[in-house]
């Protein structure tokens, strides 16, 4: 079977003839090293050459002593001179000598009187005078609630102090149509027997039903 590799580029044919190049060039570059490489003697010369002595000096080491601040000096004591002052130059009559008399002190400030609370279940509740009957005679029906056929019980809570005035009163519970105001204006305007607690007068919270009955 013939070869199909190109002779031309067959590398086994300039194996022999590429190691004998080789072997020439490496032999030449041997002997051109030899040839030109430098003396020996001179090469001795330098290495004998008496070297250079260097002498150190021991160098004593400095101790730098620290500042030590100087102590202050004790201050002086310098005598003051007193002048002594002649009999003649003092004014007459100093030694009778009178007291001024002292402000009067100021006035002691008001001290209020601490705030009463009002009670909500005193031992005896405050009471209308001329009883609930006078105080029902002073509501009346409004127009729209007799038209619209409103009846019920309207509550009022009040505010009475133990001289039995009302000092607040407002609406917990309403009807509408009219009788809430109806109810409030007649409380406020009645005054009641106040309330007691332990025998003596006391301010009292409670609340006051009026009825709206029709007839």
């Amino acid at each position: 079977m013939p070869s199909l590799k190109n002779p031309k580029t067959d590398l086994r044919k300039l194996y022999n003839r590429t190691l004998k190049i080789s072997l020439i060039v490496s032999l030449t570059i041997i002997i051109a090293a030899f040839k030109f490489s430098p003396d020996s003697s001179k090469t001795q010369s330098s290495i004998n050459k008496p070297q250079e002595i260097i002498k150190i000096d021991d160098i004593i080491n400095t101790v730098q002593k620290p500042d030590i601040p100087q102590p202050p000096k004790a201050p002086q004591i310098i005598e003051a001179a007193i002048d002594v002052v002649p009999d003649d130059y003092l004014p007459s009559g100093i030694d009778d000598y009178t007291p001024v008399p002292l402000p009067d002190a100021p006035p002691k400030p008001k001290i209020d009187l601490p705030y009463e609370e009002f009670i909500p279940v005193p031992e005896e509740l405050p009471a209308p005078i001329g009883g609930l009957k006078s105080l029902q005679e002073k509501v009346h029906y409004t127009e729209i609630a007799r038209r619209a056929g409103v009846e019920g019980t309207v509550f009022i809570e009040v505010k009475i102090d133990k001289n039995g005035n009302v000092v607040d009163a407002f609406v917990k519970k309403g009807l509408g149509a009219g009788l809430d105001e109806e109810a409030l204006n007649a409380v406020r305007l009645t005054t009641f027997i106040p309330g007691k607690q332990r025998g003596r007068p006391v301010n009292v919270i409670m609340v006051i039903p009026i009825k709206f009955v029709l007839k």
